[in-house]
């Protein structure tokens, strides 16, 4: 329970991460919005990515797994699809996003196991 708490959290602040660091990408809301954002992140992460990533792992393979970053930036698209207040412009800064958000939870977890 802590655990998913937590993970819910870091998506919200890799949100607000990106949105400082990507141009495209802006969110509306407070705290709680930013919770919010994190928590259909996690529900995204959970139901759609592993589907998403079996059928493209020829694609994985072939990017010799460049293309996760691909994923990463679909995930963060199909987020603020269902999100009001998040909106990405346009492809490359969902790609930029989905970057971002890779090395923020990378390097959060690097952090974490020391």
């Amino acid at each position: 329970m802590i655990r998913m708490l937590t993970q819910i959290v870091l998506n919200g602040i890799g949100i607000l991460v990106a949105s400082y660091l990507v141009p495209g990408i802006d969110y509306q809301g407070g705290l709680l919005y930013l919770f919010l954002v994190g928590l259909v992140m996690g529900l995204i992460n959970l139901l759609v990515r592993p589907i998403v990533t079996v059928l493209s792992l020829p694609l994985i393979v072939l990017t010799l797994g460049l293309f996760f970053f691909a994923i990463n930036g679909l995930m963060l698209y199909i987020a603020a699809y269902f999100l009001d207040g998040l909106t990405i412009d346009g492809c490359f800064s969902a790609l930029l996003g989905g970057l971002v958000l890779a090395l923020f939870n990378w390097l959060v977890g690097a952090l974490a196991t020391e």
